[in-house]
Formats: structure tokens, C-alpha cells, sequence
């Protein structure tokens, strides 16, 4: 069976159908052993990247520039707003427009929700989201979904429970939205009162044929899952650190918690204390794992959307 990606710019998970989110995931499986090896490939020789991150990021960013030196490309841009000329007061649309003329596609990273859609409207190189405030993250929800598949060999018929910050995880968000585009999945919502999981999420879940149900408790629902998808509690999503406080700590996963189950733990990092060190040496950690697949997955994500949409 030809596949085709059909888009431009990978602004939300929404914009996706499951032919999409194959293609992508059998692109980065031809491409894991270029990853895994010290080899670079000449599939994007000469090309560059423009990172654009006003929010921190190690992961994200590292996964970009690695995935593009893997394929023979380089990459520009800043880590964070005070190392660029934002600082000064230029607006994101200048540095934007200015990045467009360097580069042959933009990874863009920000703390407010709908930056890059607004800046995939007025450049015309490819842009993709790396991660929007509370909103989208959809490149990690592709390589999430690359991880469940080759660990658990599906992704139909899939029972996951979403743990811990569902209201500003914007993993959760973007993973709730692409397991709907997949047959007899069942969502497990495990969040405190204060941290549940959106209304607007809830209503595009509702459209599609995934079931979902709130708990408030890991081991109501341990024996019927297959994946165990934890969050941090996000610090800086809190106006008052008291708040913060209260429900810090309110999930944590450890090694006799999962002992003798049949399932894997996945956080899409940083850890702060939801998962004890003491899963790090099982069976059932794939959160590193899953980090790994960032590399594999976001080359075939460039390579799609460069080769694509040649300058």
C-alpha cells in the first residue's frame, strides 16, 4: 500500500488522519538504524533547520538538531526569547519572517498557545509545532505512538491510563486526540480535582469511537491497562505556588506498584517525583526508550516535510 502525507505544517494533531500518523511511523522505521548509528545520511544534505524556542526545552530541541545532522542537514536558531532579538522588542513575525529567508523549515516552541499556527500563515517554509503553553505538542504524540506500537505491536485495542497533569499537559492532549483515530481504544483518566482533563479535549474525544473514563485511582484500573502514561505536575503552569503544592506528589509510580503486571510505563520527561528511580532497572520502563524514539521519529518528520515542500 503507497502512502501519501498530504500536509504542509504540523501545527495540531487534529490535522492529522491515521494514514498520516502511518506514514510517519513507517518512515521512522526505515530510518531507526541511521539513528542508532554514527553514520549521517545525505537525505537532507545542505539543508538547515531554524529552531525557534521562546520556552525551554531539552529534549525537543536536542531531538531536532540531532535528527537533522542525522540527515546530513545543520540547524540554526535560539534557545530561549532572551537570547534573541524579541528581547529587544522585535515582534515574532519579523524573526520569523528573518528565519524563513535562513532556513528550509522551522521547529517553533512557545509558551502561548497558537504561535505557530500564526506563523505557519505568513511564512511559506514548513512549520512545526514543538509545543504551544497548554495547547498541542504533536511531535511528541507521533513518537509516543511510535513507542506503543513497537513495544506493544498495536495500537488498536489499546487500554491507557493518562496520569497526572491533564489540564496542562499538552502530551495528553494531543495523544487523546490521535487515539481517536484508532479502533477500541479506552482512555483511563487519572488526574487530581484541580488538574482534570479539558471540556473542549473531552468533546473531541467524544466524536470519535475511543471510551474514556475519570478514576481517581492508580490501582482501580492497574490490572486493566496496558500502558501506564504519566505527567509531571507542571510548577509553571501555577500562578500560586501554594496550589502547586497541595497537589504535588499526588501520583507516584513505583516498582511494587506495577510488579507482576503486564504493561509499560511511558512519561514524555522531565520526571520530577511521579516515577521512582526504583522502575528505572524493570522491564516496564520505556520512558527512556520513548526520548530515543524522538530522534527517529522527528527525521522522518523532516524528511517528509522538506523533501515535500522543497524552497
Amino acid at each position: 500500500m503507497i502512502r501519501i502525507f498530504k500536509l504542509k505544517n504540523i501545527i495540531s494533531i487534529k490535522d492529522f488522519e491515521r494514514e498520516d500518523i502511518e506514514y510517519i511511523l513507517d518512515e521512522a522505521s526505515k530510518l531507526e538504524n541511521v539513528a542508532k548509528s554514527k553514520e549521517i545520511s545525505e537525505e537532507l544534505k545542505g539543508k538547515i533547520l531554524g529552531l525557534m524556542f521562546f520556552e525551554p526545552s531539552t529534549r525537543t530541541r536536542m531531538s531536532f538538531e540531532t535528527a537533522i545532522k542525522r540527515l546530513g542537514g545543520d540547524g540554526i536558531g535560539f534557545e530561549n526569547s532572551g537570547s534573541s532579538s524579541v528581547s529587544k522588542g522585535e515582534s515574532i513575525a519579523d524573526t520569523a519572517k528573518m528565519f524563513e529567508e535562513y532556513s528550509d523549515a522551522l521547529v517553533i516552541r512557545h509558551e502561548l498557545e497558537g504561535v505557530s499556527k500564526f506563523i505557519s500563515d505568513i511564512v511559506d517554509v514548513p512549520v512545526i509545532n514543538a509545543g504551544d503553553g497548554a495547547g498541542q505538542h504533536p511531535t511528541q504524540t507521533l513518537l509516543d505512538l511510535y513507542t506503543i506500537k513497537k513495544e506493544i505491536g498495536e495500537i488498536d485495542n489499546l487500554r491507557i491510563a493518562l496520569i497526572g497533569d491533564l489540564k496542562f499537559g499538552r502530551t495528553v492532549h494531543s495523544l487523546s486526540n490521535a487515539l481517536g483515530l484508532f479502533k477500541n481504544v479506552k482512555i483511563y483518566l487519572v488526574s487530581p480535582p484541580e488538574l482534570k482533563m479539558p471540556q473542549e479535549v473531552l468533546h473531541d474525544i467524544n466524536k470519535t469511537n475511543v471510551t474514556w473514563e475519570e478514576v481517581d485511582s492508580i490501582e482501580k484500573i492497574i490490572d486493566d491497562v496496558d500502558v501506564l502514561y504519566v505527567t509531571r505536575i507542571q510548577k509553571e503552569r501555577f500562578a500560586d505556588i501554594d496550589d502547586y503544592l497541595k497537589i504535588k506528589g499526588a501520583y507516584i509510580i513505583n516498582k511494587k506498584m506495577i510488579e507482576g503486571k503486564d504493561l509499560i510505563v511511558m512519561h514524555p520527561l522531565p520526571r520530577i517525583d511521579e516515577i521512582d528511580t526504583d522502575v528505572d532497572n524493570t522491564k516496564y520502563n520505556k520512558y527512556f526508550t520513548q526520548a530515543a524514539n524522538a530522534v527517529p521519529v522527528r527525521m522522518a518528520i523532516l524528511k517528509t516535510l522538506i523533501k515535500n515542500n522543497p524552497k
